[in-house]
């Protein structure tokens, strides 16, 4: 599974695609396109591309504002996982949530338990697992959701306690 690390992007591309660099723009989107296409299948399931296409239009019009070269894997994360929510919510598709991609375990069967619990989880579950597990504090879950804080503290709390009565159900 290709991580952000593993991708390579040289400070010097990033700083010449800023500069105006189509040639630069064009490399680093076209590495950065595994991984944004990645986050928009989990988020969106079948508009994924559409998603991707979306997050990589944002990316592009906003690299300029990018200030921190540091930053910009997390900032392509947040740009994408926002796309993504908002190609959910034009295609008015509530139950496009699904499950969280779920990298390597040591056992292959949890990755099959682990979407199977969630395909249990009601959608807002799910959506704020999701969310979660793509590095949103509740803050920026609250604002990407169009949601109160207090609702996804409380939709958080309740998602991961139903995530873990599924996954351990208690002997009987």
């Amino acid at each position: 599974m290709n991580t952000v690390s593993d991708i390579p992007t040289p400070p010097a591309l990033l700083r010449r695609a800023q500069a105006g660099d189509e040639q630069a723009m064009n490399g680093l989107l076209a590495d950065i396109a595994p991984y944004v296409a990645r986050i928009c299948r989990s988020i969106t399931h079948d508009d994924g591309a559409d998603a991707a296409q979306e997050a990589l239009l944002a990316i592009y019009r906003g690299l300029g504002t990018l200030r921190e070269p540091v930053a910009f894997y997390g900032w392509v994360r947040s740009v994408t996982v926002r796309e993504a929510v908002r190609t959910v919510k034009r295609r008015g598709a509530e139950t496009a949530y699904s499950q969280v991609e779920v990298g390597r375990a040591a056992n292959p069967l949890d990755a099959v338990h682990i979407s199977d619990v969630l395909d249990r989880l009601s959608d807002a579950h799910r959506q704020v697992l999701t969310l979660r597990v793509y590095g949103l504090n509740e803050e920026e879950m609250a604002e990407t959701l169009s949601l109160p804080v207090g609702t996804v503290r409380s939709r958080l709390h309740r998602a991961r306690r139903r995530f873990q009565e599924a996954w351990q159900p208690s002997a009987a």
